[in-house]
């Protein structure tokens, strides 16, 4: 409810921003505060910790770049036309999310985490996708989703369609004309299999860009559109589990998987779950669903996935919850699957079809656990994103899948403070305290809701309340708002396969498609089919 309520206030004032100029002019290229202690008195010295063993010669970086050189050096351009194309999303993975859930994995390891990699960051080439809609300068689900899948930056909050479509239009939305076809119908067109995974609900923002045209993203079902339209007759105008369901290319995925039941059944019926339905229209989609497709499986746990005979099946339909998947780190395993079983049962199944195919996998709680300030959550949904990808590598040949795996926008979470390597990523700086003597978490957040203030508006001490201990932990901010916002900030490109090259420097959100089509040679522009040439 807090992140429905965050964006239907997504329009907001900015206070002007006041540098002071001695800081503008400040001629420091070196914290001062490293070299005295304000707590213990000026003329106190800092002891750093030591380096790990045998990196304090020099030959060991010198040969680990060496090392680095080498494998760059002997990597040929892979020209190869990609038969599969499976694109991996982190919904709200940062940078800075990234670099410490790198620490994290390396640290549950035993080590101190600095010099691990995520699987991801193994891939051979990494760029930078700029995140920004055609009417907003920090994105959200919604047209960034259009932007990275159908391959045109739309309107904030919209889905699907062109920037001619304004927020809550159901005219505008169901006009043809404002449509934008998305790569999954790029590769039904081309007779390839397709389908989407998600942890959060089949009809959420992101998994709903590869199908969906809509005004506003929260037109979940026809309930919806009424919450958040006003409309009374929604007949008119489409919600996305309709479109999922009744519509192409939504209705020939091969593969759909993630949670969300409700926004599928009826309020009057109870669903596998134990909760009743949503919609007040009185359709039961799933029953659509299974009458359209006689041989379709419909699986709501994780024994009735790892189950399904995929060679008697020619449809999935996969849905876990009644509304989002719950968080990894608090589901019950027994019952929900994890985004590496899904994956690993959907790579499986989808390549029985010898034209190939196209899969959005979208590990969409990092998001939710950086709105909440709860980085352990993001940390630990990022590295179930990680395994998923691993997975899919394992299992695919990189001369012909190429994988790619990125985000739709960043978090203002930061790193901050001269922790010694090994200190706990999720607990607090081992150096420096402030200036009234506490010491404060490596990881903050620009807004949320708990600033960990006395009475005095001092910071409170932070020992044995956050750490890694508390995967569950609240992290502070210093500007109080009711729900995290997100940030504008460039997310990371990374990809491994043919055409891999192409996923370099610094790139505009919806050039993304366009690269995955050309080395795929689907889709209505040019492709590496059309000439030999990188």
């Amino acid at each position: 409810m807090k992140l429905l309520l965050f964006f239907a206030t997504i329009v907001v004032l900015a206070n002007s921003l006041h540098v002071k100029e001695s800081a503008v002019h400040s001629s420091f290229d070196f914290d001062p505060h490293l070299a005295r202690s304000k707590v213990n008195g000026p003329s106190s010295r800092i002891v750093f910790p030591s380096p790990p063993a045998g990196e304090a010669n020099k030959e060991f970086w010198i040969n680990r770049a060496q090392q680095e050189l080498k494998e760059r050096l002997q990597k040929p351009l892979n020209l190869n036309q990609a038969k599969n194309v499976i694109l991996f999303m982190g919904d709200g993975m940062s940078l800075t999310t990234v670099a410490a859930s790198r620490i994290r994995k390396g640290q549950l390891k035993g080590n101190t985490g600095d010099e691990e990699l995520l699987s991801f960051e193994k891939f051979p080439y990494t760029g930078l996708s700029k995140t920004y809609c055609s009417n907003a300068q920090v994105a959200d689900s919604a047209c960034s989703a259009t932007a990275y899948l159908c391959g045109v930056k739309a309107n904030i909050v919209t889905i699907g369609v062109s920037a001619k479509v304004n927020y809550n239009n159901c005219t505008e939305s169901m006009d043809k004309a404002n449509h934008v076809s998305s790569i999954a119908a790029w590769a039904q067109k081309a007779g390839k299999a397709t389908g989407f995974i998600t942890t959060t609900s089949l009809t959420h923002a992101s998994p709903a860009g590869s199908y969906a045209h809509v005004a506003s993203r929260f037109w979940e079902s026809d309930a919806d559109i009424t919450t958040w339209a006003g409309l009374n007759d929604t007949s008119g105008c489409m919600d996305i589990a309709q479109q999922l369901i009744t519509q192409e290319p939504g209705k020939n995925f091969n593969v759909i998987m993630g949670g969300g039941m409700g926004k599928f059944l009826p309020n009057s019926v109870q669903d596998s779950h134990g909760k009743n339905g949503e919609r007040a229209d009185g359709k039961n989609l799933l029953s659509t669903w299974q009458y359209m497709h006689k041989k379709g499986a419909v699986v709501t746990d994780r024994a009735g996935l790892l189950a399904a005979n995929l060679t008697k099946v020619d449809n999935i339909l996969g849905i876990f919850q009644s509304g989002i998947m719950d968080y990894h780190a608090l589901a019950n395993n027994t019952k929900q699957p994890t985004l590496e079983e899904m994956t690993e049962v959907a790579i499986k199944f989808l390549s029985k079809n010898n034209k190939g195919y196209f899969i959005f996998i979208e590990g969409g709680l990092i998001d939710y656990g950086n709105h909440g300030n709860a980085p352990g959550i993001a940390i630990d949904e990022t590295l179930e994103l990680e395994k998923a990808v691993q997975k899919a590598r394992d299992m695919t040949n990189p001369d012909e899948t190429l994988i790619v795996v990125t985000s739709d926008h960043g978090h203002p979470l930061s790193m901050s403070g001269y922790s010694g390597r090994g200190n706990d990523i999720m607990g607090l700086s081992d150096l420096m305290p402030d200036n009234n003597g506490q010491r404060y978490t490596t990881l903050n957040y620009a807004t949320g809701t708990e600033q960990y203030l006395d009475e005095q508006g001092k910071r409170i001490d932070l020992t044995g309340i956050l750490g890694g201990h508390n995967i569950m932990g609240q992290y502070p901010s210093y500007i109080e708002v009711d729900y995290g916002v997100h940030g504008g900030d460039d997310v990371g490109v990374f990809a491994s396969g043919p055409y891999e090259h192409l996923f370099r420097s610094s790139l505009e959100q919806h050039t993304l498609p366009h690269l995955m089509a050309y080395a795929a040679c689907i889709g209505d522009g040019p492709t590496m089919c059309d000439k030999k040439t990188p």
